[in-house]
């Protein structure tokens, strides 16, 4: 059923769905006995296309998805898994049919993780492999977002792919609007969506409908350097497009492939389907009163349409579901009407006067922010009504405008009920009666003298569960202006929808004007209570919303009557309009015209991966299928802290297809893993935080594993776990002793003095707390392990670091690591969460491979993940601070205190980097920094991107905007006046070389003329009551390198083959940043030959031993190098050549070379020169190579009502830290737009992207200590 619902007028109906009550109960009773016989369906095979070739299917599981079907029976692994809820968009696909109301051929996306297998019966189902591969031309989508640098890790790059592609079957010539509602449903993680946008805006026609692609314009305007001006910093800088996309094919869609003729010629989609497995059964009726039977003889069986809630409940839960009910095909179900009391809320709407169609809009602006479209495209609001989600986006709209739903069941014939405070009875329950069937869906018109509206906030804008939803609709009468009657509905304020019922009892009849107002929020107060502990938490936030909602309603009424209140009127619709326009630009410095055309330092060249990741031909450790390998799960303790007392596998081993269970008496000799060896590979005795993994069920297949681990039973005694910060310092649970800074010993004291606060007339004091945050990576935790002969071990992995992989596999199986070779090729996304995190999924599955002698699988769920495997550390800070007369800060005393889990993992390593970068870009006179790592029942924490240090620069910005505001200063001039100076020295004892942070500073208010700015976001908040804009500027540095001296060395191995080519295997990993592509352009340069005969290889220990983690943002500086060097051993080994044959080329000096016995292989190496700091005594060292530095300005807007916000406008200057690839590292600096809004809500879309946003790299800053090859 599509979303906009059948919505039709039964009275004297008389179509073949009515004629059912009238037969003869002898019918009826043969009707019911015929509905679970094979001969009563046209088909009982499983019979699809999908990219135009015919699948047959007479045995498939029902409850198995279009994806894993995709993906493990046909081998298309282009389509993508990232959360198996339809909740990311990474397994997009298009299917296509023939509609049964109009008979025409209809696109549309879904999201193939939701999909069931059987609901694309007699369908076609187009993947990323199916509209071209690199073989052939691809396709003008997978061009355009190529060479728009769209993708970096690649893994969300075919759902993208899809989307677009489907829009433009439907839609040849798009508007912008179009594209943005096409990718409504798909998120990344690594672009900030910029590139993406700019690539799909490209096939969007312009108001003249012309389809043009312009140039973005330069955040200077007419002061731009273009224009002769000196706005770009009176340097020679050149604005370029972010991509050319005028090279690129035109999109022509007689080129597409077509629907499959059988489907067509053979009415597929009027066959009616059932398929039986295993007991599993699927019925997909086509005739109405068939339907009816159906739900009479299993009024306990599940309806479906998109899938949405069962198949979590399927997944997750593990419930057993032996019957579901698909009635997409059942004709009846389609219909619309409009008639006196009802419409369809669709095209109707444009042609009937609007006092009519105000309910109507209502529903259609809210359908814009339900879910994601491809969700829309397969849902249905009957499914959403019987469902009753408390949080439901579109039942207090049934519920405030009175509409209605026709149920209909065989046995007792049709009953029209109103959606009123009688219809929902309880949590998830409604009066639907189990044979029912949700007929209809009656919206009433509005009236001239009706004003109806309805609001929602969620944590994100777009595709997200409502925190709290309201409808209100108001009856006035035009002649008094007294409300004849009032309707208020609000979602997320009980366990089901509720209607505010004593409140509008007690406002109708009142005038509306303030004191309606001020009645109206202390009854809704009243009515609308919730306890703190409430589940879903934000109680009062969730009940200033019913107040908001209250308020935003009677402003827009007070407007429409055009009644004066002392309150500005504002735009109250759920979310505001953004432009369209995308102004987007990177400055950047163009490479010397002397340059050679083949030396690709310093040009844009797009991802080495790029094109593979548009048709989904790049590899990743999830698709790569392995010869009879076996799939494991993980059996997670279901509580946070207490005794193991008995775990019992029996139920699960008795499963058809579980093969074995492990657990820690398995292990040969070590059951701790860990840089510590405290971290337990399976908890034993004692549990140590929630989902702590217990042991290991091995299967036939992925979901048998899943099975099985849920059928282990765990028996625990559960005790009080510590959770917070705070709960641990109470408790005094550490990890490790106190660590410390102090900047005194550094200027050559040997004893620290204790600061006398008391001198000092300027003095502040606070906290600040930061939580959590979740990596999501879009691949989640996953690897493969093979075993071999002489109990040696492959192991391909979904990590950061190759190396403690290999580590921790031989320290807990006994095996020596020269035995044990760890391999990656790419990983889906990292962000510092696959850097320690790897071994716990790894180690594992070496134990069950090693045991059972075969290869095994371990790939972990997003729910799965997310809870075995930590997060960014929490952190509370407390601080002093003093301020001299003249603005100088004086003493500082902090000390951090992180939040470690159960063990230590990388918390010393984050603790350390929070403490060295909490001056952010200060000078203080005098610093005392401490920090604490506190022990609590949660998963280990681990490294997140930066670990930490912007978020300790957070706090540090914090006492400056605490010192502005309490003595009256202006924070930037604050700010400017305490920024290091090239040669200072920071509390840890680093000297500051090539400082260039008051350069990005005055160019970055100069770029973002931020004086202007400024007045106008002041200009703007005068005249604006309850919508604010907020205006900041920040600068930041960060030190390039580990913490640990040894840590700063990587490995590279060089090889010429004869015929010219070059193969190099370094020690990084590839996770979207672009570092295979630098290693090109950096040996390209170095050997000065052209890109095209170099390749990168996969990352293996038996290639490059002893890497290091890929992280810190050190893997370019570290790999670069060391490649740099082998390439210089080759090029002396091969001077003489050159200079004896000058007329000669490369390829020629090779052969003579590797003639003369020379060798053409080399290993190369690299390190960052540092020292490190003592934070047990407080000394600190010249802990980094260099640091970097940028400077940020970001325009704010927020809604006060209701706290809803969005980026209107950003720009930021880096100090260049890599000279070889400017293009992948400008583009990745959109990235902290993402990372900074996860902190403190969920995962941004496209929708939340600021559409003027710059970014420049700072001229004549490139990085002296990289590989450059000068």
């Amino acid at each position: 059923m599509p979303l906009l619902p059948p919505i039709k007028r039964h009275q004297n109906s008389t179509n073949s769905s009515d004629s059912g009550h009238d037969s003869p109960n002898g019918q009826r009773e043969k009707r019911l006995s015929e509905v679970d016989q094979f001969d009563a369906y046209d088909r009982q095979t499983l019979i699809f296309y999908v990219n135009g070739q015919r699948i047959v299917d007479e045995s498939i599981d029902p409850r198995t998805t279009l994806a894993n079907y995709l993906r493990d029976h046909l081998k298309l692994t282009g389509t993508k898994i990232g959360c198996n809820e339809g909740g990311c968009g990474a397994c997009t696909v298009m299917i296509s049919e023939i509609d049964p109301i109009s008979q025409q051929i209809r696109h549309f996306s879904a999201n193939s993780c939701l999909m069931p297998v059987c609901g694309v019966f007699g369908k076609a189902v187009t993947t990323v492999e199916g509209i071209r591969g690199v073989e052939e031309r691809v396709h003008p989508v997978q061009e355009r977002l190529t060479k728009a640098h769209g993708s970096q890790c690649g893994y969300c790059t075919p759902g993208f792919i899809m989307a677009m592609y489907t829009l433009l079957r439907n839609k040849p010539q798009p508007t912008k609007d179009d594209v943005d509602i096409a990718i409504q449903g798909n998120l990344c993680r690594c672009t900030g969506y910029r590139p993406i946008l700019e690539a799909f805006y490209s096939f969007a026609k312009d108001e003249k409908g012309e389809i043009k692609v312009t140039e973005n314009g330069c955040p200077m305007g007419e002061k731009c350097c273009k224009n002769g001006g000196d706005g770009c910093g009176g340097e020679r800088k050149t604005l370029i497009k972010l991509s050319d996309m005028s090279k690129c094919v035109p999109y022509d869609p007689s080129h597409e492939l077509i629907f499959p003729p059988e489907l067509k010629l053979k009415n597929f989609h009027q066959q009616s389907f059932f398929h039986d497995s295993n007991g599993h059964k699927w019925y997909q009726p086509t005739d109405y009163s068939m339907l009816l039977a159906l739900k009479r003889k299993h009024p306990h069986a599940r309806v479906i349409s998109g899938n949405s809630e069962l198949a979590i409940e399927l997944k997750f839960r593990f419930i057993n579901l032996e019957m579901v009910i698909n009635p997409r095909q059942v004709p009846e179900l389609h219909e619309h009407h409009l008639t006196d009391d009802g419409d369809a809320l669709n095209e109707f709407s444009k042609d009937l006067p609007e006092s009519k169609t105000r309910v109507f809009k209502a529903v259609l602006e809210m359908l814009h922010w339900f879910a994601g479209r491809h969700v829309r495209n397969v849902a249905s609001v009957a499914g959403n009504i019987a469902t009753a989600s408390p949080i439901s986006d579109l039942n207090p709209i049934w519920m405030a405008s009175k509409a209605k739903v026709v149920l209909d069941s065989e046995e007792r014939g049709e009953r029209t009920l109103t959606i009123d405070e009688k219809f929902f009875i309880g949590y998830r329950k409604t009066v639907i009666r189990p044979d029912e069937i949700v007929k209809a869906v009656i919206v009433p018109f509005s009236n001239e003298n009706e004003h109806f509206y309805a609001y929602k906030l969620a944590q994100r804008r777009e595709d997200d569960i409502a925190i709290v939803t309201g409808a209100f609709r108001a009856q006035m009468n035009p002649k008094t202006q007294l409300v004849d009657n009032l309707s208020i509905s609000y979602g997320g304020m009980d366990i089901f929808t509720r209607l505010a019922l004593k409140t509008a009892e007690k406002l109708a009849g009142k005038k509306w004007d303030k004191t309606l107002l001020d009645l109206g929020l202390n009854l809704i107060s009243e009515e609308f209570t919730l306890k703190p502990d409430v589940p879903g938490g934000m109680a009062r936030f969730r009940q200033t919303l019913t107040l908001s909602f209250f308020f935003k309603f009677f402003l827009q009424v007070a407007k429409n009557l055009q009644i004066s209140i002392d309150h500005c009127v504002e735009k109250t619709e759920i979310g505001d309009t953004i432009p369209h326009t995308l102004n987007a630009t990177q400055l950047y410095q163009e490479v010397s015209k002397d340059q050679p055309i083949h030396d690709p330092v310093g040009r844009p060249l797009e991802h080495v991966s790029g094109e593979r990741h548009t048709t989904g031909e790049a590899i990743y450790t999830t698709d790569i299928e392995i010869a009879g390998c076996l799939h494991s799960a993980l059996v997670l303790a279901p509580i946070a802290c207490g005794t193991i007392d008995n775990v019992d596998p029996t139920k699960a081993l008795e499963m058809d297809g579980v093969i074995a269970f492990f657990d820690a008496s398995d292990l040969p000799t070590n059951e701790r893993m860990g840089h510590h060896s405290d971290t337990p590979i399976f908890a034993k005795d004692r549990v140590s935080y929630h989902c702590q993994p217990i042991g290991i069920i091995v299967a036939r297949d992925h979901e048998t594993a899943r099975r099985g681990a849920n059928a282990v039973v765990v028996q625990c005694t559960a005790e009080k776990p510590i959770v917070t910060i705070e709960e641990a310092r109470k408790a005094d649970s550490w990890i490790l002793d106190e660590l410390q800074l102090h900047s005194q010993l550094n200027e050559g004291n040997d004893v620290v003095k204790k600061n006398d606060w008391s001198k000092y007339t300027r003095v502040i004091e606070g906290e600040v707390k930061m939580g959590g945050q979740e990596h999501f990576y879009f691949e989640t935790h996953n690897c493969i392990v093979i075993p071999k002969e002489d109990r040696a071990l492959e192991v391909i992995v979904s990590t950061q670091g190759i190396n403690d992989v290999q580590t921790e596999i031989g320290k807990c199986l006994s095996i020596p690591r020269h035995k044990i070779v760890v391999k990656v090729k790419r990983i889906g996304g990292g962000f510092g969460g696959k850097e320690t995190a790897s071994p716990l999924i790894a180690v594992p599955c070496a134990l069950a491979a090693m045991k059972l002698k075969k290869p095994v699988r371990l790939y972990l769920e997003r729910f799965d993940d997310m809870a075995i495997t930590g997060t960014r550390h929490p952190f509370n800070f407390n601080y002093k601070v003093a301020l001299s007369e003249d603005n100088h800060l004086i003493d500082y005393d902090v000390t951090a205190y992180a939040n470690g889990g159960h063990s230590l993992d990388l918390s010393t390593g984050v603790l350390t980097r929070a403490m060295v970068h909490i001056d952010n870009v200060y000078k203080f006179k005098n610093a005392h920094i401490y920090g604490r790592i506190c022990r609590t029942n949660t998963a280990s924490n681990t490294a997140f991107e930066d670990l930490e240090a912007h978020r300790e620069c957070f706090c540090t910005e914090t006492l400056m905007k605490q010192l502005a505001e309490t003595y009256d200063l202006d924070v930037d001039e604050l700010r400017e006046k305490n920024l290091y100076n090239e040669g200072d020295m920071t509390p840890f004892g680093m000297h500051l070389r090539k400082c260039n942070i008051r350069r990005t500073w005055h160019e970055c208010k100069e770029i973002s003329q931020y004086l202007e700015k400024k007045g106008k976001v002041q200009e703007f908040n005068r005249k604006n009551h309850f919508r604010k804009r907020g205006l900041y500027m920040m600068p930041t540095k960060f030190g390039i390198g580990f913490g640990l001296k040894f840590m700063n060395q990587a490995s590279a191995l060089v090889l010429i083959y004869t015929d010219g080519t070059v193969l190099i295997s370094h020690g990084g990993m590839e996770m979207g940043q672009g570092l295979h592509t630098k290693i090109l352009q950096i040996a390209a340069r170095c050997l000065d030959i052209p890109i095209e005969l170099i390749h990168v290889e996969e990352t293996a220990t038996d290639k490059v031993p002893n890497s290091m983690p890929t992280a810190a943002s050190v893997g370019s500086d570290l790999c670069g190098v060391a490649v740099e060097d082998a390439c210089q051993q080759l090029n002396q080994r091969l001077q003489p050549y050159k200079d004896k044959m000058k007329e000669k080329a490369w390829k020629d000096w090779i052969q003579a070379a590797h003639i003369d016995r020379v060798s053409l292989s080399a290993s190369g190496f690299g390190i960052i020169h540092n020292e490190p700091v003592d934070f047990f005594n407080g000394k600190g060292a010249e802990l980094f190579g260099y640091c970097v530095y940028g400077t940020a300005c970001c325009e704010v807007e927020i809604d006060c009502l209701t706290g809803d916000h969005r980026s209107n406008w950003k720009a930021l200057l880096y100090r260049a830290t890599v000279c070889s690839q400017w293009r992948r590292s400008g583009v990745r600096e959109w990235d902290p737009f993402i990372k900074g809004a996860l902190v403190c809500t969920k995962f941004r879309q496209p929708y939340d992207v600021p559409r003027d946003y710059h970014v420049s790299l700072l001229k004549g800053s490139s990085n002296p200590h990289g590989a450059t090859c000068e």
